[in-house]
């Protein structure tokens, strides 16, 4: 049997590597500008043109290369940050693989121009799918400028998995975010297709900051600052009024490395408790600093993920570095002595009683609360079966009620009754009798799905209709949202918000969508950015569907709300004239059907 294990090519070798250190655009940006910062630069400027996906140039001012080195930076396993073994436990610099070039040219046409300090000249070489096509001397700044061309041209599969524009260039600013937080000594500059986006100068923390994310955060920055042993923590934490309910502006560096960190990110939450409402995120920038020694940043490719030996007393340092930093600018509540250290038992005693109150009305007996522990059996009754199915009451009875009707393409059966005699539950469900039974409709969702389609309907006929404000409300955003809202101008629009350009960072909210009643202008359109987001974090939609699903969401009447008996059957028809009634358009159940049948056997009738 002939031999079948033989060496892959270098290029096909390099192509491999490549798909864990260039998963997109943003890979390279990140890349770029850790070996920018490992080369001493002091100022770095980043050039995108259509979201990375046709150029992406990064120049700095740092060390620069030989014309011996620049070869060599293109090859595998190539570095000058480590020599031995020990120097993994020792690591100072963003890079030490040796992968990030080498992958780069891979899947990519490269062209990169550098000179040392000293030299007169410098040298330009030029690399396509790790073949060297062109090495000569060239005029050029001390530094190192690299250009990256038409990413992944040679690996259509995975330029076919890119997002759109919006959802790519969100990418690269969330990793130039990253790396401009970690040094704010050093000045960074970011265009888009010849725009600005981001001029920073050298400077302390804070202004680094609200550079980044705008005057606004300004006011709710509070100082950080913790020391146990060789672990000390610094930083900046954020007012617990100004959290979010989305991820993302969060950051934890280890000595000058941004990294993900679920545990610690946990301890700052806790340290949070009480202030912010359950399902927000508040807003961090923290350093940890400890001896190289006792953190392994060799884990993952992209660095991110680290292992440290004691990391029960790094958490305890975190949460109680935030826990002083809230209390220290009077943002925790502080344990007051003269007040009776019962109060608290107290208070929890008199809720526990209204509690008790309230529910005694149905938990009367044990078989009573038999019967509520198993209700939410109910919501899975029935799976598949028609909303109506055939009467249990007689046809005289039937018509005495009064009655509804509407139209629905997966109910068209006209000799069916629809739901009557609606009452409210709860603030939450609206409850209706039915042929067959009983239907609760939940408000939310069931709201949600009448204006998802709705906004789907707009945007695709570009008519969505506008409600204009008497006083037009200016909204600040940060580079990144800006981009966003740029990107997705047309669709915003079709949706019923009228909105211009107002400066480099700020837009005026002159109309929001007609149908959109509860909240002002700019916290509506703030929600609709923070929940488009959030999706695209969870799921990868297309923009539209993201947006319906997004303002659905945010529009939605909440539990709570009480309706009139108007509203709940307006409700109601809406709901079962849509296309898919069954669903929100996250897949939550509108409404469950109890039929008589599956009612009366819980009185074994």
């Amino acid at each position: 049997m002939p031999d079948i294990i033989r060496l892959l090519p270098d290029s096909l070798a390099n192509q491999i590597a490549a798909g864990e250190v260039v998963q997109r655009p943003a890979s390279v940006v990140k890349e770029l500008l850790e070996n920018a910062l490992d080369a001493g630069a002091t100022h770095i400027e980043v050039i995108i043109r259509e979201a990375g996906k046709t150029l992406i140039q990064v120049v700095d001012n740092g060390s620069g290369m030989s014309e011996t080195d620049a070869r060599m930076a293109m090859e595998r396993h190539a570095t000058s940050k480590i020599r031995t073994s020990e120097d993994l436990f020792a690591i100072k610099t963003m890079g030490f693989r040796g992968e990030a070039m080498a992958s780069i040219g891979a899947v990519a046409q490269v062209e990169m121009r550098t000179r040392l300090q000293d030299d007169e000249i410098g040298t330009l070489l030029v690399v396509e799918g790790s073949e060297v096509k062109r090495q000569e001397p060239v005029a050029h700044q001390p530094g190192t400028s690299i250009l990256v061309k038409n990413l992944f041209y040679n690996v259509p599969a995975r330029r076919n998995f890119l997002k759109s524009n919006s959802v790519e260039m969100k990418h690269i600013v969330d990793e130039f975010q990253r790396v401009a937080l970690a040094r704010p000594d050093v000045a960074f500059a970011l265009h888009q297709n010849d725009l600005e986006t981001y001029q920073l100068t050298e400077g302390k923390l804070s202004h680094r900051i609200v550079g980044l994310f705008g005057s606004s955060y300004r006011e709710q920055l509070a100082s950080c600052q913790e020391e146990v042993g060789d672990f000390t923590v610094h930083g900046y934490v954020g007012k617990p009024e100004a959290s979010r309910k989305t991820r993302g502006e969060q950051f934890f560096f280890v000595n000058g490395r941004y990294i993900r960190s679920n545990y610690l990110n946990h301890a700052v939450v806790q340290a949070y408790e009480g202030l912010i409402a359950d399902g927000n995120f508040p807003f961090y920038v923290l350093f940890i600093e400890l001896p190289p020694s006792r953190v392994d940043v060799n884990v993952h490719p992209t660095k991110t993920e680290v292992k440290f030996d004691d990391e029960r007393t790094l958490y305890a340092l975190v949460h109680a570095a935030v826990k002083q930093a809230l209390a220290r600018h009077n943002l925790a509540p502080a344990l007051d002595f003269t007040h009776d250290v019962n109060t608290g038992i107290k208070l929890d005693s008199q809720r526990q009683f209204v509690q008790d109150m309230h529910y005694s009305q149905f938990k009367t007996t044990p078989r009573d609360s038999g019967n509520l522990e198993t209700w939410q059996k109910l919501y899975t009754e029935n799976p598949g079966k028609s909303v109506l199915p055939e009467t249990w009451f007689d046809q005289k009875e039937a018509a005495q009620e009064t009655t509804l009707r509407f139209e629905s393409k997966m109910h068209e059966d006209e000799a069916k009754e629809t739901p009557s005699h609606l009452f409210q539950l709860h603030g939450r469900f609206i409850v209706a009798q039915v042929k067959s039974g009983m239907m609760l409709i939940d408000q939310q969702p069931a709201h949600e799905r009448i204006c998802y389609e709705k906004f789907i309907r707009n945007m695709k006929s570009g008519k969505g209709a506008s409600q204009q404000s008497l006083f037009p409300q200016a909204i600040s955003l940060n580079p990144g949202d800006v981009s966003l809202v740029k990107e997705m101008q047309q669709e915003i629009a079709a949706l019923g918000f009228d909105i211009e350009e107002f400066g480099q960072h700020d837009f005026l909210i002159k109309g929001i969508p007609a149908d959109i009643q509860n909240g002002d202008e700019k916290t509506i359109f703030e929600g609709l950015i923070e929940q488009f987001k959030h999706n695209a974090r969870v799921d990868a939609l297309p923009v539209r569907e993201n947006l319906a699903r997004s303002l659905a969401r945010r529009a939605a009447i909440r539990p709570g709300a009480v309706l009139q008996r108007e509203e709940m059957h307006n409700l109601v028809d809406q709901l079962f004239a849509c296309e898919n009634p069954n669903y929100a358009p996250d897949g939550r159940k509108t409404f469950v059907l109890l039929s008589m049948s599956t009612i009366a056997n819980y009185f074994n009738a």
